[in-house]
């Protein structure tokens, strides 16, 4: 068979990354303050930008935002003002209503995988030194396969967790802050408990030294007493102790080895000189309507402006080439800087008030109350690709009346519901599924296939295999194991 060479000519479209669309995307997806460092960096290279200095607090873009039974969406205007000044708060569409009309711009900036994660990451690989006890306590809740509402519930645990590894924070006020009962948020915090290192978020010293202790396989309850009598152990009232404990004095003097052994700060291994307050990106509270405002915290937005009067001074004097190249290039991309920044603040508080116009029952009623709630959908309702609501919703923080949370806590899955009814959250059928283990008896052990039965008779459209991870999730042994255990038992 003969080869030849040949010339065609096809029609296609591909999507170019321009510098500009690269920077807008960059932008999108830094946190506030890296966004602040990279516009700093600008300012230094860039001549003809000026940082806008602050004469007091400037006014917050602010969205309400109706309950999402009522059908508000909103639908603010995405196009960058035609001005070379960027001043957060300053848009045309402040304090704009949710349920606005008005033009809007779809803005699809990327069609690449908006990468939630992988099941191979290597958590070991990813603890470092400089890591701070907080980011140590949350990569393992990626982990810990909680549900949505219980990851909320532990987020806020880890938060309230100091650097040497105590909660502070009382189990009641953080109960009542998040609308949850006290029993699910101890629950939690058992679990939270068991993370790495061992005595972290216990509320005492007893409670800690007990936690690291029942690892060991150590806290009987002669060790136990003596936890609750520490104030003999700093007198070294040998005599007491052995009267409280119930043992000898050898014995006493072997407890009181193994509790020298113990760390009373867990978390004194890990950095604190990194650690930095997070800042709210937005702001969310309660209108005396029942609605929620929702407004961006202006505290964290760079001010910048590109100096026209400068720029028209340099461009009158002679100039070689390169020169006026250079100029021109820096005209541009402070534009260009500008009209981004305007769009990314734009785009937070779209999305922002998205999520919370779907999860209003959250904040009205509480963490039990999370909706099923994807990527898509809110990409759907604001008019923007799932990519770009993946960037806006990482390392990004809402301020709420029940507390400060990352935007992406607020997805959850859903599980569809059987006769095309409303899907149910993945957190709702996870918690049946524990339920119906929790009732089985040894004789009656159920296996995967008759819970998909019975989820099924419940509306429940779910797979065996799903029903397998969300069992797995829970720690709970499959059908067989459970019958074995029943009849040992």
């Amino acid at each position: 068979m003969a080869m030849k060479h040949s010339l065609d000519m096809r029609q296609g479209q591909s999507l170019v990354m321009t510098p500009q669309l690269q920077q807008a995307i960059k932008l999108l997806q830094l946190s506030n303050q890296e966004l602040a460092e990279f516009v700093e960096a600008e300012l230094e290279r860039n001549p003809l930008l000026q940082k806008v200095e602050e004469e007091g607090p400037a006014p917050s873009e602010t969205v309400e935002c109706e309950s999402r039974d009522d059908g508000a969406e909103a639908r603010d205007q995405l196009d960058a003002p035609g001005e070379d000044v960027y001043e957060p708060g300053t848009g045309s569409d402040a304090a704009m209503p949710a349920n606005a009309s008005g033009p809007s711009a779809k803005t699809d900036w990327s069609t690449a995988n908006s990468g939630q994660g992988s099941e191979d990451f290597d958590y070991t690989a990813n603890v470092s030194g400089d890591v701070t006890l907080q980011e140590h306590l949350h990569t393992q809740l990626n982990f810990a396969g909680l549900s949505d509402a219980d990851r909320l519930i532990a987020a806020r645990l880890i938060d309230e967790t100091d650097e040497t590894g105590y909660l502070r924070a009382p189990i009641a006020d953080i109960a009542d802050a998040l609308g949850a009962d006290i029993a699910n948020v101890e629950a939690v915090l058992a679990v939270c408990q068991g993370f790495d290192p061992t005595g972290v978020m216990a509320r005492s010293i007893p409670e800690c030294l007990g936690l690291q202790l029942k690892e060991r396989g150590r806290l009987d309850p002669a060790m136990q007493a003596m936890l609750d009598n520490l104030h003999l152990v700093a007198k070294h009232d040998i005599k007491q102790l052995m009267d409280v404990c119930g043992v000898d004095k050898a014995d006493i003097q072997d407890m009181l080895l193994e509790l020298r052994q113990l760390s009373p700060k867990p978390g004194a291994g890990f950095s604190s000189d990194t650690t930095v307050a997070v800042a709210p990106d937005v702001y969310v509270r309660e209108l005396p309507n029942g609605m929620y405002a929702v407004e961006l915290n202006s505290d964290t937005l760079p001010r910048v402006l590109m100096d026209k009067a400068y720029y028209a001074e340099v461009t009158a004097l002679p100039m070689r080439d390169k020169e006026k190249e250079f100029i021109s290039e820096c005209a541009a991309s402070a534009t260009w800087l500008i009209k981004s920044l305007d769009q990314r603040a734009r785009t937070i508080l779209k999305v922002a008030s998205e999520i919370v116009r779907q999860q209003d029952g959250f904040f009205a009623h509480g963490v039990a109350h999370l909706r099923p709630l994807n990527l898509k959908q809110v990409a759907d309702a604001i008019e923007m690709h799932e990519s770009t609501v993946s960037r806006v919703t990482t390392n990004k923080y809402m301020s709420t009346p029940r507390g400060l949370f990352e935007l992406k806590y607020f997805f959850s899955a859903a599980i569809p519901a059987t006769g095309g009814g409303e899907a149910h959250s993945a957190e709702a059928v996870r918690h049946r599924i524990k339920l119906l283990i929790d009732e089985e008896s040894s004789e009656d052990v159920l296996s995967d296939d008759q819970i998909v039965e019975i989820l099924t008779g419940f509306g429940i459209d779910i797979a065996r295999r799903t029903v397998a991870k969300y069992r797995e999730s829970l720690n709970i042994p499959s059908s067989v194991q459970r019958r074995r255990m029943g009849k040992a038992g």
